[in-house]
């Protein structure tokens, strides 16, 4: 199984991750507005800059994504298992595609990522 070498690759990654999101019953519901086809597309490339920056250092995501995150919760609160749940359909995405030193690095990232989440979510 290869790496994760390139934008392709991230793209393939966020594909199947949020395809597991839309299927789950306790998850859903964060991710309503990207059924529409178009939205989840244009999403997607969002989320390709953001892993394609924490990988490649490429510069090219500019957005807070703490703070995106922190006024989801404060429309619908994202609990512990929320959290848990994402992490798990991530880390097996990750895993179903890739194996490699960026696919740890990627596993590794989201898990810090939703750590401080977590944190942050809780302060509100």
């Amino acid at each position: 199984m290869q790496d994760i070498e390139n934008r392709d690759d991230i793209y393939r990654l966020v594909k199947l991750f949020y395809k597991k999101l839309l299927n789950d019953a306790d998850m859903h519901h964060f991710f309503i507005k990207f059924s529409n086809e178009k939205e989840l597309e244009s999403h997607l490339n969002v989320l390709v800059d953001f892993w394609s920056n924490i990988l490649f250092y490429t510069g090219e995501y500019r957005k807070n994504a703490m703070q995106i995150h922190i006024d989801i919760h404060k429309e619908n609160p994202i609990q512990e298992s929320h959290f848990n749940t994402w992490l798990s359909h991530f880390n097996n995405s990750v895993d179903s595609l890739f194996s490699g030193e960026k696919a740890h690095v990627i596993k590794s990232r989201a898990l810090s990522i939703a750590t401080v989440m977590k944190i942050k979510t809780s302060e509100q």
